[in-house]
């Protein structure tokens, strides 16, 4: 069966045909797009379809945002896609579309041990739920319960349930966040902007001096891109300050999620952001928080806990989305 699958997100759009069956998929054409580029998917697609004389059986698309009846307005973009227009597109009867974690959840069965990198062993159940928590432009989060032999998405927009501190330092982060934003989500720490956030807010607050090198790098580069790379490099008290917190949020959250959906088949960590920063996830700080969940501490210290390293999970993922949907 050929199948043309797309990952949309914020940041960039990846699209590929791929021949399937269920042994897996098999990757015929791929490109990478720079969505912001774009004035919508459909000029994406058609461009992609211009370079290739393939015809797709059948398309899904998982998207950055909530799908509602088969439309989204992405929040990360100028775009509203909808599956008619694409379909009519396409020339195809229909197309999915499906929120971009729970294509990252499909992905999960397509990666081999080489695409994760294991921060908890625990005890993994087979036959049980799956979550996962992907901070990237945004933050993402999913759930997977088992049947029939695999594992089947739920979507949810659980990354922007309300933000929680369990601190003084994260209690005067929300109060700070709040003035910025009214509403304070997890999104809005667990995420690149969030990133930035939390620096301006340490700068703000007068904990750390800035540095000149730093803000002069930030006017030229990406902001949460630059922390980083100054944290993991230890040029920056203020950036490793920064990137600590966000981490140890991200710890927590990852163990809200666990507790919420009861993740006993493990939690995976999707998103750009957490294989950029292994080597700190590997530290104690993200477990500590990961696993601090009073009386049912010792549940959540059995969840085995992974980072996804492929960065095409979404797009495969997609891909087997389109290939089981009429099954």
């Amino acid at each position: 069966m050929l199948i043309l699958a797309g990952d949309v997100g914020g940041t960039s759009t990846r699209i590929a045909y791929f021949q399937a069956d269920p042994a897996g998929l098999t990757t015929l054409a791929e490109a990478q797009y720079k969505s912001a580029a774009h004035g919508s998917l459909i000029d994406i697609v058609r461009h992609f379809a211009s370079q290739h004389h393939i015809s797709a059986e059948r398309a899904c698309f998982g998207i950055a945002g909530p799908i509602i009846e088969g439309r989204v307005r992405t929040p990360n973009l100028p775009w509203t896609i909808e599956s008619d227009e694409l379909a009519a597109a396409m020339e195809l009867p229909s197309v999915m579309l499906i929120n971009d974690l729970e294509a990252n959840t499909y992905g999960i069965a397509s990666l081999k041990q080489q695409d994760l990198y294991t921060l908890n062993q625990g005890v993994a159940n087979p036959s049980g739920t799956i979550a996962v928590v992907s901070a990237g432009t945004g933050l993402g989060e999913s759930l997977a319960y088992f049947a029939g032999g695999i594992h089947h998405p739920l979507p949810s927009e659980a990354g922007h349930a309300d933000f929680a501190a369990r601190n003084e330092l994260e209690a005067e982060l929300l109060l700070y966040l709040q003035t910025k934003h009214g509403r304070v989500s997890y999104e809005r720490v667990l995420s690149g902007p969030g990133l930035l956030d939390i620096y301006r807010f340490l700068r703000d607050k007068h904990y750390f001096p800035e540095q000149e090198s730093i803000a002069a790098a930030m006017t030229v580069g990406d902001p949460p891109a630059v922390i980083t790379k100054a944290a993991l490099e230890s040029r920056c008290p203020m950036c490793a300050k920064a990137l600590e917190v966000f981490i140890s949020v991200y710890g927590a959250e990852a163990g809200n999620a666990a507790l919420r959906f009861l993740a006993t088949g493990g939690v995976y960590l999707g998103g750009g952001i957490a294989p950029k920063i292994l080597d700190l996830l590997k530290g104690p700080a993200f477990m500590l928080s990961f696993a601090a969940k009073g009386r049912l501490s010792p549940l959540v210290q059995s969840i085995p806990v992974h980072v996804i390293l492929n960065e095409k999970a979404a797009l495969l993922g997609a891909g087997r989305a389109a290939f089981y949907a009429h099954l």
